[in-house]
């Protein structure tokens, strides 16, 4: 819950800085603009920032209209074959937490399964499971659930519970539509706003690149690409991480050196760990990982051996299972 209110108070933080940040500060500054001036501006730059600007928002709301609704029907038709192609796999439940509330239709758990990944290496793996038949009581600690794994996983979902069925939730579904052609013609009204009282029968030369038409988009923008790059420094993870994970075999690696990269997040040093490991193929690689260090983790830097994940047909590739079991 702290998790959710945390993510809820930074979203709200970053979008207060995106959106009517820019605003006020914009309209502040120009509560005493000098309609002469407009005179003096480049029509043709202006006609570019106003491109740029709808460049921009096309980029931002194509984003979200694939996010919020195509992702529905991609990760359904994915479902689906799982379904029939998935690789079977039984499932041990180490924990569950019911997180919905008392009186919901159904119940919702956080769940963490033990099971074989596609290399039948075990791995732990904490997913939210949505119960339909609370009265049969199939999701408690110590029970076992059979799974089908995705088998190529490029895309999500990356397993399924064996019963699950492949359903669109249409009031959700609704929802996301509504909420995408709000935000859609918020933003064409605001393009119709900025021009009537702003123009002054000089078209668009009052854009500059200070207009929240241009600063706005490119914020959110920033935002998305920022909290990726954040989320893979803190936590170690690359793109190939979940691949790994479900791919990967499991193998000790003996711990050659670590050194520090220069790099700090949060006052947490970036270290390198350079290992060395072999393949069940009795190959030896050498290779090296970057992790942010907590203080509380610096045991690790003294560690002999350490755990890590490899992928079979590229042994270079290669995780902390400790990090790893960190993906939901």
């Amino acid at each position: 819950m702290k998790k959710y209110l945390a993510v809820t108070f930074w979203a709200l933080y970053m979008l207060f800085f995106a959106i009517p940040f820019p605003m006020l500060l914009y309209y502040n500054i120009n509560s005493e603009f000098d309609i002469n001036t407009l005179n003096d501006k480049d029509p043709w730059l202006a006609l570019g920032l106003v491109l740029l600007s709808i460049i921009l928002w096309l980029i931002l709301l194509i984003g979200y209209f694939n996010k919020w609704i195509v992702q529905i029907f991609i990760t359904k038709r994915n479902l689906e074959k799982i379904k029939i192609n998935g690789v079977q796999r039984e499932a041990k439940i180490i924990s569950a937490v019911k997180t919905s509330k008392p009186n919901s239709k159904y119940n919702t758990y956080d769940l963490e399964l033990l099971f074989k990944n596609l290399a039948d290496t075990e791995i732990t793996h904490k997913t939210a499971i949505t119960d339909a038949k609370p009265h049969e009581r199939r999701f408690e600690a110590g029970k076992k659930i059979g799974l089908l794994l995705n088998r190529d996983m490029k895309r999500l979902p990356y397993f399924i519970i064996s019963t699950t069925t492949a359903t669109i939730n249409v009031l959700s579904f609704v929802l996301r539509i509504l909420g995408w052609v709000i935000l859609t013609t918020a933003v064409i009204g605001y393009y119709v706003f900025s021009y009537q009282t702003e123009s002054h029968g000089m078209g668009w030369r009052f854009m500059s690149f200070g207009h929240p038409l241009i600063i706005c988009p490119t914020m959110l923008l920033f935002y998305r690409y920022l909290v990726q790059f954040i989320f893979r420094k803190l936590s170690g993870l690359s793109d190939d991480s979940v691949l790994i994970k479900f791919k990967g075999i499991r193998t000790q690696a003996r711990l050659i050196k670590v050194s520090q990269t220069g790099t700090y997040i949060n006052e947490q040093p970036m270290m390198r760990f350079e290992l060395e490991y072999t393949d069940t193929k009795h190959h030896v690689h050498k290779n090296s990982l970057k992790k942010v260090v907590g203080l509380l983790e610096l045991d690790i830097t003294k560690q002999e051996l350490i755990e890590i994940f490899y992928l079979p047909e590229n042994p270079m590739q290669i995780a902390f299972a400790s990090d790893l079991n960190n993906i939901e």
